[in-house]
């Protein structure tokens, strides 16, 4: 490959429209806007969503349902998570380190999900009642 052969790709380069250049152009005219309209002035457009001074779709449906902003700082970590984790004690800090929730998280929920072997003690987590009766049935605690 030489640098004077080298080609942009099929269809990259193409000519650019040039619109009401004459009737000869195909393009001339109206330019490809059609007769009349707010569509076919100059600066005539309209924003988003609106539908010609009818009551838009956006303001005709019902608001409904709420997503929480503080969503992003709860996680949640199942019991066989813990599990593979096979540390004695686990705080944020080590859930953290360790990958299984996310770097934004600030509060951790156990939920009772698999099975616990071996004793773990939560600090600064909480568990839901079945994980938590699962923790405390093998010898573990939470703080």
């Amino acid at each position: 490959m030489e640098l004077n052969g080298i080609k942009p790709g099929q269809g990259a380069k193409h000519a650019k429209r040039r619109v009401g250049r004459g009737i000869g152009s195909g393009l001339g005219k109206t330019a490809g806007r059609g007769h009349k309209g707010q569509k076919s002035r100059a600066g005539g457009y309209h924003k988003v969503g609106f539908e010609g001074g009818q009551m838009p779709m956006q303001r005709r449906l019902p608001k409904r349902g709420f997503k929480s902003h503080l969503l992003k700082f709860n996680a949640e970590i199942t019991l066989s998570a813990l599990e593979r984790l096979a540390l004695a004690e686990v705080d944020l800090l080590t859930l953290k380190q360790s990958g299984l929730v996310g770097q934004l998280a600030r509060n951790v929920k156990v939920i009772k999900s698999g099975s616990l072997s071996k004793a773990v003690k939560l600090n600064g987590i909480s568990a839901t009642a079945g994980a938590k009766a699962l923790i405390e049935a093998v010898g573990g605690s939470v703080a």
